[in-house]
């Protein structure tokens, strides 16, 4: 006989709508990058507008309707398949980065600029890194961070 609590279990599990279905119904999609298969997940409802290509690789940049802020994701060439600590130091980053986190697999770095925080993230894959790039007003930094740390942690591929 099947406990109650399993048939509950069992009868969401099969009449919840899927994770790709929640995630469009709460204004996030996933964006794939076909060459690569970097993926990171996209709040729609946000980054509603199409700002056309990445500048330095495959991609998409992705605006807000009012420009104030905007997201990248590219995969960047990486044919060395250098750490992301070297990868990072050859890409010479501004000075006065006030957040850095470097591992074997990613990097992450973040500072203020023209009232503007911008946050960079890139995972290293074979000879590529994935990132995702994002630029918001620093003022809204408390309302922001939910979002940006969805935004990194979703990153993924290749």
């Amino acid at each position: 006989m099947m406990r109650p609590w399993i048939l509950a279990i069992t009868a969401a599990a099969m009449l919840g709508p899927s994770l790709a279905q929640a995630q469009q119904a709460d204004g996030w999609q996933r964006y794939t990058i076909r060459d690569s298969g970097a993926s990171v997940a996209v709040p729609t409802a946000i980054f509603s507008d199409d700002g056309g290509a990445a500048q330095n690789g495959p991609g998409r940049r992705f605006v807000t309707s009012d420009g104030r802020a905007d997201l990248t994701v590219q995969t960047v060439a990486n044919p060395s398949g250098i750490s992301p600590a070297a990868f990072l130091a050859a890409r010479k980053p501004p000075s006065g980065i006030i957040y850095r986190r470097v591992t074997p697999r990613f990097f992450v770095v973040s500072s203020i600029r023209n009232d503007r925080i911008w946050y960079n993230r890139c995972n290293r894959a074979a000879d590529v890194m994935h990132c995702v790039l994002i630029n918001y007003p620093a003022a809204e930094k408390r309302r922001w961070d939910p979002i940006v740390t969805r935004i990194s942690r979703s990153l993924s591929g290749g």
